[in-house]
């Protein structure tokens, strides 16, 4: 079994060699639930693929004009098994690939609650999702963590094996919030929320960046995502505490203005209420594009738009 999976894990990766291996290779639940839905997804295409590569190479090496023994009949023009197997094999892939991503579509959306830490560990009735509100600025990305008091930029933390919830929004423009290892890209967009529920199943250095381009500074909105023990990760945020200032609504206006290739930095404290009135766009109360002042509290779910793990929830 485990020689089949490496076969099909080789050829699945021909065409795909180009790619960053991690997506062949993640380390958190739902990453490896999109890469076995590429795996099946590509040998079910394979299945109709290669046959037809190699009849067509076959038969005109067969039928090629030194081959005095190959039947010629001009007059030939229909065979009901051959319609059968041109059709119906076809036919079967088709609805094969609908069953599973009907199926995956559902399974992989990434507003769906997770059910399980990994293959054969479902998530244990106490456990309490790590809450993650996600910015993407120009061009740099906030991250604040409601329940530590903390938020940091261009650096991101976890804790291994236990389910994270991440809010997303964006500052100005659309971006893409995407972390190979982790789960599926998912849009980040201004006056929206989106969410991403995931966990990371392995300690490590994961990289993060924009999948989305977004202007002069895009190429520089990259992060590093920290798989960590419970233990490692109360001590980043102590760490976190201990050498941050304090992101008050007058800091975020002044870290929201464009700038390239942001240091990583940290903020010991958060304003109350700061995220959310990044999201409705009301830091400044004055503002014309307060959203609070035209819909009501809490309008601000993204609805279709929220991109897909994978299958495009999550792409």
């Amino acid at each position: 079994m485990k020689a089949l999976r490496g076969l099909l894990l080789f050829i699945v990766a021909l065409p795909l060699a180009g790619c960053q291996s991690v997506l062949m290779s993640p380390s958190g639940d739902l990453a490896r639930q999109q890469r076995d839905l590429i795996i099946t997804s590509t040998v079910l295409m394979l299945l109709i693929i290669v046959p037809v590569i190699a009849l067509t190479l076959l038969f005109a090496w067969h039928f090629r004009a030194s081959n005095k023994k190959a039947t010629y009949d001009p007059d030939w023009d229909h065979s009901t098994i051959l319609e059968l197997l041109i059709w119906s094999a076809p036919l079967l892939i088709i609805i094969a690939l609908g069953a599973i991503t009907w199926v995956s579509t559902h399974k992989l959306d990434p507003y769906r609650p997770l059910d399980q830490l990994a293959p054969g560990r479902p998530i244990p009735a106490n456990a309490r999702p790590l809450t993650v509100y996600v910015v993407a600025l120009d061009w740099k990305w906030l991250f604040i963590y409601p329940e530590q008091g903390i938020a940091t930029v261009n650096e991101l933390a976890a804790p291994v094996d236990r389910p994270i919830n991440f809010k997303i929004t964006a500052s100005t423009v659309m971006n893409s919030f995407f972390i190979p290892a982790l789960a599926g890209q998912i849009y980040a967009m201004p006056g929206m929320e989106t969410t991403l529920q995931a966990v990371i199943n392995h300690p490590g250095e994961f990289e993060g960046f924009s999948a989305n381009y977004s202007g002069l500074g895009f190429s520089g909105m990259r992060f590093v995502f920290h798989g960590m023990n419970e233990g490692d990760f109360g001590r980043w945020v102590e760490r976190a505490k201990g050498g941050g200032g304090d992101l008050s609504r007058e800091v975020y206006v002044k870290l929201a203005q464009p700038s390239r290739y942001e240091p990583v930095h940290t903020y010991a404290t958060v304003a109350p209420g700061l995220y959310q009135a990044i999201l409705t766009q009301c830091v400044d109360p004055a503002s014309r594009a307060c959203m609070s002042n035209t819909h009501p509290a809490g309008d601000t779910r993204a609805g279709d738009m929220d991109g897909m793990s994978m299958s495009s929830r999550t792409d």
